[in-house]
């Protein structure tokens, strides 16, 4: 599996950090760091103590979920469609270029999810990750917050685990490999890969620094063998862009042939400060769409409902191929597995029955 960041870690020698920085919300002065690694050259990355590791989702949400963790703000993925980027005004910073390189990184996140999750306040809810920015961005490979936090999941209730579930563009998950599986054998646990398309040219148009979408698909593969129930997401589906026959076609079988559990899609959604870099985006890129996404999307952030329907019912028909497909069974992750974490656990794996 190639992942073009998994040699990074924080031994690698940063840039000096070159200032401080007061960010709303936050009490401490954020430490200001740049890294010399070819992907983050023009990228700040802004080291805060959070308050608080749990996210309460908003009653009115459309969430089946009430509680998140978010380690990182901003994301260099730089995906033109992410629904995400209007949270970065909050910090000062814009909903454009700032939301791809200023990154604000929690460092505080699983030392305070651990202490958060032994409250006899918390009732053990179910905890989602990469609701909002994703968790295994570039910056993951540095800090490894998420190793932290896993632990503390896998850790909580005297051992028997949290619930809690992933959502990534990144084959870099398969590096907690061990530590997803160790929680699955305690408690629900869940993992999806978002994987908008398989077409190169829709993929690097709209998602420009995100890992190749077949990594991601061989990811899911992976998670799925090891007995980790993981799903693709095709999410965003975008009129004219990724919603094609021949390129919604082969991402549904690699699904299927991937295990997964569930193929879901999600209409594009435009909410105010992601509409208007989606639209410049289109206007220099595909200016023969402008017209179709300004009646689309010009009474709100969503498209008609018929729109919406006609888009979630291409995935639904495809979905229906898996029932006909075997799956292959799943396989205990080793130790000597390139993708597991033996750096960070002592503990044998339990046995293979235990999968079942």
């Amino acid at each position: 599996m190639f992942v073009r960041w998994s040699n990074l870690t924080l031994d690698a020698n940063p840039s000096e950090t070159c200032q401080q920085q007061s960010l709303p919300g936050y009490r401490e002065e954020a430490v200001v760091r740049h890294f010399d690694a070819p992907e983050a050259l023009d990228m700040r990355f802004y080291e805060v103590r959070a308050r608080s590791a749990l996210n309460r989702v908003p009653a009115r949400s459309r969430m089946p979920f009430r509680w998140t963790v978010n380690p990182y703000r901003g994301c260099s993925h730089a995906c033109n469609f992410c629904f995400a980027r209007p949270t970065h005004t909050y910090l000062g910073f814009d909903a454009g270029r700032d939301f791809e390189r200023e990154i604000v990184v929690k460092v505080n996140a699983p030392e305070l999810l651990r202490t958060e999750l032994a409250k006899p306040s918390w009732e053990g809810e179910h905890v989602a990750l990469g609701t909002n920015t994703d968790p295994y961005q570039w910056v993951e490979g540095r800090y490894r917050l998420m190793v932290g936090i896993w632990e503390a999941l896998r850790d909580a209730a005297d051992g028997r685990g949290n619930p809690c579930s992933v959502l990534t563009k990144s084959p870099l998950l398969l590096r907690d490999l061990l530590l997803m599986w160790e929680i699955a054998q305690r408690t629900r646990f869940s993992a999806c890969l978002s994987i908008p398309t398989l077409d190169e040219r829709a993929w690097r148009a709209t998602e420009p620094h995100t890992p190749n979408p077949r990594a991601r698909m061989e990811a899911v593969a992976e998670l799925n063998r090891a007995g980790i129930p993981t799903g693709v997401l095709i999410a965003p589906l975008m009129p004219g862009i990724n919603d094609a026959p021949h390129q919604l076609e082969p991402l549904l079988q690699g699904a299927i042939a991937a295990g997964a559990v569930s193929i879901g899609g999600v209409a594009l959604h435009l909410r105010p400060g992601v509409k208007e870099v989606f639209m410049e985006w289109l206007r220099t890129q595909r200016p023969e769409l402008v017209g179709r996404y300004e009646s689309l999307y010009g009474r709100g952030a969503y498209a008609p409902r018929e729109e919406r329907e006609r888009l979630t019912g291409l995935v639904r028909r495809g979905r229906g191929q898996r029932a006909a497909q075997r799956l292959p069974g799943p396989r205990q992750p080793q130790r000597g597995d390139a993708h597991s974490t033996s750096d960070t656990h002592g503990a044998r794996p339990p046995s293979q029955e235990r999968l079942f």
